[in-house]
């Protein structure tokens, strides 16, 4: 079995531990910790390193791709949901029914609510950006303060790029 290595990113909604093995990185998930316990270190390997550096660069508004690799561990159902959340563009919004229509399974609104709320790789696969079809923010691991936030910060970045 591949080693783990954390470390944790400091952003400004809370403490972001990143989780990966030699090649790729595995999690990205908000914690409850008010401190880092796991400080990026020179012996991680690269993608965790990268990861640390391309969520930096989200944060400060000069990113909105990401590119480190990264590993979905999930059913075949989850990881077309996930890829598919990759679709909806920075700054802007998709209902669960847009994705499901995207997997070509337009019946399946409420498994694809249950995928998006098991990914472990937030911002990289953006379920924030997902929305409730009435406009209303739904469900969001990280909490909908979190959500809202997010949503808020891309579309402050984006105009200034645009």
């Amino acid at each position: 079995m591949n080693k783990i290595y954390r470390a944790d990113y400091e952003s400004p909604i809370g403490t972001i531990e990143i989780a990966g093995n030699d090649q790729a990185v595995v999690s990205i998930l908000f914690t409850d910790r008010e401190k880092a316990e796991y400080p990026l270190e020179k012996g991680h390997p690269d993608a965790i390193k990268e990861c640390w550096q391309q969520l930096d660069e989200y944060f400060k508004g000069e990113r909105r791709e990401f590119s480190f690799p990264y590993m979905m561990e999930g059913t075949n159902f989850q990881q077309r949901v996930w890829n598919a959340l990759t679709s909806i563009p920075y700054a802007s919004t998709g209902t669960y029914k847009d994705i499901a229509s995207l997997i070509e399974n337009e019946k399946a609104v409420r498994a694809v609510g249950t995928a998006n709320g098991r990914n472990k790789l937030s911002i990289v696969l953006p379920c924030h950006r997902i929305i409730g079809t009435n406009g209303t923010m739904t469900g969001y691991a990280g909490g909908i303060w979190r959500k809202e936030w997010l949503l808020e910060h891309e579309r402050k970045h984006f105009s200034k790029k645009s």
